[in-house]
Parts: C-alpha cells; sequence; structure tokens
C-alpha cells in the first residue's frame, strides 16, 4: 500500500521489520522504489536483497531494468543486470528479455537488441513491438517493416501500439500504398476505431504528403483528444500548410480541449527559417504565458526552431537555461551547431556529453561525424568512429552512410571504401556517398567503377547519384569517355527532365571545356529553375566571361527567378574577380534588401568581394564579432589583410582565432603562408608551416608548399627552396615550378630557371606562362641569345605571350588599355599627362630602372617602353578623368613591375593623391609616397 502511494520511507520501514520476507514482499519493495524514480536506490535494494540470500524474481529483474532505462545513466548496472540474468537463466523469461530488449533499444544498441530479442523463448506482441520500436528509432524502418510482416505469418494479434509503430514507418519511408495494405489489418482487427490507431493514421498520412487524407481521417473521427489534434496540427504544419495549423491550433483552445507541450512543439519545429520566425517567436511568448517554457519537449522544438532560423545565439540561450536536458537536447544542439557550420562547438558539445555519461544514439553520433567532415577535424572524427565501435553503433546502415561521408570530405577515399566494405548493409546513400567522395576528390574513374558496382549490386539509383557521377567529370577526355554515356543514361531513365539533373550537365559540359553546349541545354529548358539560373551563371563564371555571368543575373531577376544564397554567393564573386565596385555595392544592397544579409555563405562572399575590390574598410566593417565568426569568415579576413599587405594584422587576427579555441584549417595556413611570403617574414613562414602538421594536424597541400617555395625563393634562398621541393610530402606541380621560375628571374639563377623551366615544358609543352618566365630570366642576366631561341621555341608551337593589360573603372564604364596603347579617343591628352608625370618626378630625382625593360635594345628605347606600360597609361587617364581628392583604382592582369611601383609612389606623393593598384598577386596601395607592400611584392 505504502510503496503504491509512493510513500517510500513508510514501505521501507514495514520491510525492515517484517520478521519473514516473502518474494512479494521483495517485488513490491522494487517496485515501489522504480515508481517513484529512486533508481540508484532501487539497484542499492538489488544488492541488499542478494545480501540477504533473496533470490530476485523475474519481476523484481524486470522492474531493475526498467530502473536503468528511465535512469538515462545506469549503463555499468544494466550490463551487470544482464549478467546475472545470464548466470542464472533468466534470459527466455519474457518480461526480463522485453525489458532488456526495451534497454538496449533506448541506447540505440540494435544487435544487443536484436541478440536479446532471440534469447527469449515465447515473445509476446510487446517483445516483438519493442524490436519494431528499437530499429524504428535508430532509422531502419524496413527491417520495422519486415518484422511486421514476419509476427504477422506467425499469427500474432497485433495491438494498437504495434500498429502506430507500423504507420509511422510507412510515413518514415514514405510508401502511402503499404500504409494503406496495414489499414486493410486494422479494418479487419476492428480497430479503425481506435483513437490511438486513427491518431497514428492521421500521421502517416502528414508524413506522406496527404494532408487531404489525414484531415478526412481527423474530420470522420467520433471521438478525438489532445493526440488527434496534435497529430492533424502536425501533418498541416509539416506539408508547409502553417496558416492551416494555426487556425487548428486555434479551434483546439476553442474546443476546451487541453493544449500541451506536444501542440506547440509541432507548430515550432516548422518555424525554423528567417521568414517564419516572427510566428516562432510568438509561439514561444504563447509558451511563457501557458507555463510550459520549462518542458524539455517544447525547449527542444525550440532549440530546432532557432538553430534552423540561424539563431545559435537563442538557441544556447534556451540550451543553456534548460532546466532539464534529455538525449534530444544534446542531439538538437549539437545538430544545430553543425547546420550552422560551428564545427568545434559541436565536437566540444559532444565531448560535454560524453563526460556526462548520457545515454546516446546514432543521431549523437552521425551529427559530431558530421562535424568532422573536413580536413581540419579528422583526428576527432577517427576518435568518434572509434567511440562508435565502442558503443556497438558500427552496424547502423546512417551511421555507416555518416561515416563514408566524412571519409570522403576529408580526401580519404582509402577508409572511405574500407568502411564502404565492411558495412554490413548498403542502400543508395551508401553508394551515393562514395561516388560523391570520389567526384570531389577528382577521380573520375574511381566514381565511374563504384557507380557501375553499385548497379551491379541491384541498389537502385536516383538523381542524387546522377548528379555526382557527373560531378566527378572534369576534363575533354572525362568527357568523351564518361560524361556523354552518363548523359545518354540519363536521358534513357528519364533523369533529364529532374531540375539538379539538368544543373549538373549544366555544369560538366563547362568543367570539360564545351561551354557553348552548357548554354544550349539552358537555352532548350522549358522552365527555368533558380538551380538552372544558377548553374549556367556559374559555369559562365569559372568557365567563360564573367561579364557575361553578371548580364545573366540581369536576366534571371528580369524572369522573376528570386535570387538565392547561391545566386547572391557567385554573383558576388563575380564582382570580385572583375573588381567592379559599383556592382558589388548595389549586389550588397539587394543582399540587406532581401534579408540575406546574416547568411553565412553570402556575407563571407560579401567580404571577400570588397576584399577583391580594394575595399579593406568595408570588410572590417562587415566582418562578423569574434565570438559568432565562422570558420571561413576568419580565413578571408586573414586573406584580405594579407592581400592589402596588412601582414602583422593577418598574424594578429590568426592568434586571436587561437585564443578564442577555434582551430586553423587548410585555407587558414594558405593566407597565413602567403602573408609571411608577401612580406618577407621567412622565418615566420617556415614557423607557422612546422606548426601546422606538428601542432595543428592540418595534412599538407600542394598550396602550403607553393607558398614556402614563394616565400624562400623571394627572399634569394634559393638553395633551401630547390631542397625544399626534394623533399615535398606531395608531388610538385605547374604551379611550384612556376614559383621557382619566377623567384630565378628576381635573383638572376640562370641555372635553377633553366631547370624549373624544363619541368614546366616537360608537363605542359603549350604552357605560355613557363616560355615568358624563362625568357624574361634569359634577359634578366642578360643571355640575348637564349632570349631569341625561346621566342623560336614558342612562335614553332604558335604559344603567343599573354599581353600586359591595365583597366580602370569610370562612370559606370571599364577602359582597358595595353602596352603602349594609343587607340583611346583620349590619347592626346593621356600622352601630354605622361609627360607631365615624367617631368615632375625627374625633378624628384627619378631615375628609371631599365633592368625591367627585358629587350635588347639601347638605354634611351628601354626608357620609352617603360613610359608605354599599360598601367602608366590606365594612370594617365585616371588622373584626367577621377574627380580631384578621389582615390584611383587600377587593376592589372600581371605582376607590376618594379619601376612601375617606383613611378606611382612619387606620384602619390607629389599629386597627394591615394592610389589603389590591384595586380595579379596583391593589392597596393599607394599614398604620401609610400606602398603598403612596403616595396616587397
Amino acid at each position: 500500500m505504502y510503496s503504491k502511494f509512493g510513500n517510500i520511507t513508510y514501505a521501507q520501514h514495514v520491510l525492515d521489520r517484517m520478521l519473514e520476507r516473502n518474494e512479494a514482499s521483495w517485488n513490491n519493495m522494487m517496485s515501489g522504489l522504480v515508481r517513484c524514480g529512486r533508481y540508484f536506490e532501487a539497484m542499492r535494494f538489488f544488492y541488499h536483497m542478494l545480501e540477504n540470500d533473496a533470490k530476485p524474481s523475474s519481476f523484481v529483474i524486470a522492474s531493475l531494468v526498467t530502473a536503468c532505462d528511465r535512469s538515462g545513466c545506469m549503463i555499468e548496472e544494466a550490463l551487470q543486470i544482464h549478467g546475472y540474468v545470464a548466470k542464472y537463466g533468466l534470459s527466455s523469461d519474457v518480461f526480463v528479455g522485453t525489458c532488456l530488449l526495451h534497454f538496449y533499444g533506448s541506447y540505440g544498441q540494435v544487435c544487443e537488441a536484436s541478440k536479446t530479442f532471440e534469447e527469449i523463448i515465447e515473445p509476446n506482441i510487446v517483445s516483438w513491438t519493442s524490436l519494431m520500436v528499437t530499429y524504428a528509432d535508430n532509422g531502419d524502418q524496413e527491417e520495422v517493416i519486415n518484422i511486421y510482416q514476419l509476427l504477422r505469418r506467425n499469427g500474432f494479434y497485433c495491438n494498437q501500439n504495434t500498429i502506430a509503430t507500423v504507420f509511422s514507418s510507412c510515413g518514415m519511408l514514405g510508401d502511402k500504398l503499404l500504409g494503406y495494405q496495414v489499414l486493410g489489418t486494422v479494418i479487419k482487427y476492428g480497430l479503425d476505431s481506435n483513437v490511438s490507431v486513427a491518431n497514428s493514421l492521421i500521421s502517416m498520412f502528414g508524413s506522406c504528403s496527404s494532408t487531404k487524407e489525414a484531415s478526412y481521417v481527423f474530420n470522420n473521427m467520433k471521438e478525438r483528444e489532445t493526440i488527434s489534434w496534435n497529430s492533424i496540427i502536425t501533418a498541416t504544419a509539416h506539408n508547409g500548410h502553417c496558416e492551416e495549423s494555426l487556425q487548428n491550433l486555434s479551434l483546439m483552445r476553442n474546443t476546451d480541449t487541453e493544449t500541451n507541450y506536444i501542440t506547440i512543439s509541432a507548430l515550432l519545429s516548422v518555424c525554423g527559417s528567417a521568414q517564419k520566425l516572427s510566428w516562432g517567436r510568438g509561439l514561444h511568448s504563447l509558451l511563457v504565458k501557458s507555463g510550459l517554457e520549462s518542458n524539455v519537449c517544447v525547449c527542444n522544438s525550440l532549440l530546432t526552431m532557432y538553430s534552423g532560423a540561424g539563431k545559435s545565439e537563442d538557441a544556447e540561450l534556451v540550451f543553456h537555461t534548460m532546466p532539464e536536458k534529455d538525449l534530444i537536447s544534446w542531439n538538437s544542439m549539437i545538430s544545430g551547431y553543425v547546420e550552422d557550420g560551428m564545427y568545434l562547438e559541436a565536437v566540444k558539445l559532444f565531448s560535454d556529453m560524453l563526460q556526462t555519461r548520457r545515454a546516446m544514439n546514432y543521431v549523437s553520433f552521425t551529427s559530431a561525424l558530421a562535424a568532422c567532415s573536413n580536413q581540419s577535424n579528422i583526428v576527432e572524427g577517427k576518435i568518434i568512429h572509434a567511440l562508435v565501435i565502442l558503443f556497438g553503433l558500427h552496424h547502423s546502415l546512417i551511421i555507416g552512410n555518416t561515416l563514408v561521408t566524412m571519409y570522403g570530405k576529408s580526401n580519404l577515399m582509402s577508409e572511405a571504401q574500407r568502411v564502404c566494405k565492411t558495412m554490413p548493409k548498403r542502400d543508395e546513400v551508401t553508394w551515393n556517398a562514395l561516388i560523391g567522395g570520389f567526384a570531389d576528390n577528382e577521380q573520375p574513374n574511381e566514381a565511374l567503377k563504384a557507380f557501375n558496382l553499385m548497379r551491379e549490386e541491384g541498389v537502385p539509383t536516383n538523381y542524387i547519384t546522377v548528379v555526382n557521377v557527373l560531378g566527378a567529370c572534369l576534363s575533354p577526355d572525362d568527357l568523351l569517355k564518361h560524361g556523354l554515356p552518363i548523359h545518354a543514361h540519363t536521358i534513357v531513365t528519364g533523369y533529364e527532365l529532374d531540375t539538379y539533373v539538368q544543373s549538373s550537365l549544366i555544369t560538366m559540359y563547362a568543367k570539360c571545356g564545351n561551354l557553348n553546349t552548357s548554354n544550349f541545354i539552358f537555352n532548350e529548358l522549358g522552365s527555368k529553375t533558380s538551380s538552372a539560373w544558377n548553374a549556367i551563371i556559374a559555369a559562365n563564371a569559372h568557365y567563360g566571361p564573367g561579364e557575361e555571368a553578371l548580364k545573366l543575373i540581369v536576366k534571371m531577376m528580369s524572369a522573376g527567378v528570386p535570387l538565392d544564397q547561391f545566386s547572391f554567393s557567385i554573383s558576388l564573386a563575380i564582382v570580385g574577380n572583375l573588381a567592379v565596385l559599383d556592382e558589388g555595392q548595389q549586389l550588397h544592397a539587394l543582399v540587406i534588401k532581401l534579408g540575406f544579409k546574416s547568411d553565412h555563405y553570402v556575407l563571407n562572399a560579401t567580404m571577400d568581394m570588397y576584399g577583391k575590390c580594394g575595399e579593406i574598410d568595408d570588410v572590417l566593417k562587415i566582418v562578423p564579432q569574434p565570438s559568432i565568426r565562422l570558420q571561413r569568415s576568419w580565413n578571408i579576413l586573414i586573406s584580405a589583410l594579407a592581400r592589402h599587405g596588412y601582414f602583422q594584422e593577418a598574424r594578429e587576427v590568426f592568434h586571436n582565432m587561437l585564443r578564442l579555441g577555434l582551430r586553423p584549417d587548410h585555407v587558414t595556413f594558405v593566407s597565413l603562408l602567403s602573408a609571411c611570403s608577401h612580406s618577407g617574414l621567412v622565418d615566420e613562414g617556415l614557423a607557422y608551416y612546422s606548426s601546422m602538421t606538428n601542432e595543428f594536424c592540418v595534412p599538407v597541400g600542394i598550396e602550403h608548399c607553393v607558398c614556402i617555395i614563394d616565400l624562400l625563393g623571394r627572399s634569394g634562398r634559393l638553395a633551401e627552396a630547390e631542397a625544399f621541393i626534394d623533399t615535398m610530402p606531395v608531388p610538385p606541380n605547374d604551379l611550384v615550378w612556376r614559383s621557382l621560375l619566377a623567384s630565378c628571374k628576381i635573383h638572376g639563377n640562370m641555372e635553377l630557371g633553366k631547370k624549373a623551366a624544363e619541368n614546366l615544358f616537360r608537363m605542359d609543352s603549350s604552357d605560355d606562362s613557363a616560355y615568358v618566365l624563362y625568357s624574361n630570366v634569359c634577359a634578366s642576366t642578360r643571355r640575348w641569345d637564349d632570349v631569341e631561341n625561346v621566342r623560336k621555341e614558342m612562335s614553332t608551337h604558335n604559344i603567343k605571350k599573354k599581353p600586359a593589360c591595365s583597366w580602370i573603372k569610370l562612370r559606370n564604364k571599364v577602359t582597358s588599355f595595353g602596352m603602349g596603347d594609343q587607340s583611346h579617343p583620349e590619347n592626346g591628352q593621356i600622352i601630354v599627362k605622361l609627360e607631365e608625370l615624367m617631368k615632375l618626378i625627374k625633378e624628384t630625382g627619378y631615375v628609371p630602372d631599365t633592368s625591367y625593360s627585358l629587350q635588347d635594345i639601347d638605354e634611351e628605347q628601354k626608357e620609352h617602353n617603360l613610359w608605354n606600360h599599360s598601367e602608366r597609361i590606365a594612370l594617365a587617364f585616371g588622373l584626367i578623368n577621377c574627380p580631384e581628392g578621389s582615390p584611383i583604382r587600377i587593376f592589372k592582369n600581371l605582376r607590376v613591375c618594379g619601376d612601375c611601383h617606383s613611378v606611382f609612389k612619387l606620384v602619390s606623393k607629389i599629386l597627394g593623391r591615394k592610389i589603389i593598384l590591384r595586380d595579379a598577386y596583391r593589392f597596393h596601395h599607394f599614398s604620401g609616397g609610400k606602398c603598403s607592400c612596403l616595396d616587397y611584392w
């Protein structure tokens, strides 16, 4: 009696004074402790029983397992009890076995749950249902259906819980036909009038996007409860009918039906976007008013909503102020961090979760592994992989798929293949992840092999498969060998009509050098989606004229297709590459107007655009605060500062990043090493390179090696640069030898320059830059015969030097100039202005450095040629047309020569004008006779 009424103290008092205790005494006491939530006391009571030589009954053991399950943290104790059960032969008992089965299912240990079920001699419908729930909770809905069919064949009568689980799985699978078949069984059993069955049927129809059928079931229910209302609200909300859901909420409240946490949670779950956040905040207010704000399920929904809307700070506030957190709370917060790109925070929170000894399931691990899907966090990813095995979750299909994805995105395809091969079951997601990994790692042949193996295994392909295989095609050879056959496959299978496949075809042809076909496919589309527009814009931006891409953006807007995050990101990238600031500012204004200014991808693209357009102050204005700054934002800021000559500031940002506990990645070190190279910080650069691998475990990439060669070469340490190439952990490519060759030109090292040039010619005999650089090395050492030989070789191979070009934008018009260009209508004024500038700077002591005129001619002609450089003509034009006091922005496609650099410094001092010059390598800010590069570039 006392235990049933929850007065455990009195119950214990009575038990202690009993002279003789029977099985019922112990059972009742154990049941009371579990019922009152005193789980640890229940475990101590069990030990007390054993000390008193009392033999626990199956009922006592079942109650104790239930206690361990409900506690959420008594894993080791439950395993000990299982050991006791096995020792005394209680595993076959249906009550004990079912409780153990439920326990393992709660902790996501599917294999253990399945083994436990097999040990039960006569499982009842509760046992079968518990097994189904275990598979359902771990994302294997197909196995739920298999179990259901098996228990039907064994003649079991399904109860309402069984049917609800099956309907839920049908909904998750999106298999409405199967749901109708189960419905026939429901009617046969006479369960169609059961409220809980009707509720689950509404949920299934909602999951299958069949809101009409869900509404029909709801409207014809003779009896409704809170769950019924919650089911229809959830069904309509999840299918985007938010206003209908809110109307149902209003009707529910008018019928005096109790509104509980599930009601509000269902609505909150669909308010996780910037557009619907105001509704979500309104519901949050209703929660507070209803006194439900401390409910753990409601808080979990708030976490999901704020994370989905990109409001990490609000989600964190909810999480840290929750009076109680469950498994979903932790999983939601970790998942939210991953979705917002806050990977380090996600891993840290996962570590905190481990330390609390809380129960974890496959969702916990998939979110944590997703946070490690890059090279920077791969060490943590491997540790979590080990934990997956330790927790016995390595057989989970979803976790296996996540591991394949993680290793693929970290460029570790051998590990991805190994995981794939050892998985007990593979589905289309597995193969898509493997094929996508090969595609991302530019391994088209391996991607095609995986595609063929997938088909041989009988796994059905989908549009994602086709998109991934198309993404593996990178060159004209790939187009002939793989691209065209895959295109034919899309036509045969009907995937050609899929919008994502259409976009991938556009991208594939452009990547393989056939932009005309990309444009043809796009123009032939009857209905052009935003995905297709984005694909053709990106294709023209990366593989065609950037100006054409900008025109396409205007056409996209004129066609009434709304710009999305990708549209803005690629548009801003085009503007940055073309350095057309006015268009960039217009796009930024549109970003703000349409509410994308807080989107991380758009914000980073905007920062990068301003950095490439020479507006470093604007970069600093819009960069997020350090506490909420994502990895890419840090990288862009370091890169922009380095490009503009603010090397010390770039290093300071890097160390601030470390102080906040963020880990630098591959890109961070490329930017940092580039900054050291352009500022002559050789020892610092070498130290950073060493710490990259030794301290931060970032794998060495070819980009890092190029930076080190450039760092050593610019400073004249050519022998060290050559030695570094011999010991590089990655094979040298054309960028390596080109960087070394450029340094040989600066320091006049003919012998090493010849070696670098020969390696470049061996890689690509048509590389125009290799011939030009080698010719310049010969000219700088006055080897004029060799210069002539190089020119003859270029003529033989029909190779033409890339002409130098400078341009300036004034009054929405871009004006470009070539070497000695005299075609401009204002040519007369330009010549006069150049003569004026020459006279002014010579009066200050300027002496031309004719070593930058790499031709075998007299000194006077060399000086004349220097004054015909395109950047000087652009400067004269800018001085004529730019308003007094405004900065002059000039852009050049090649590296600015040293003599022009000196001229620009002197002009900035004499005329008091600020001049910003962007060459192929970096920005030069001239002001008061000084340059931001400190004459080292």
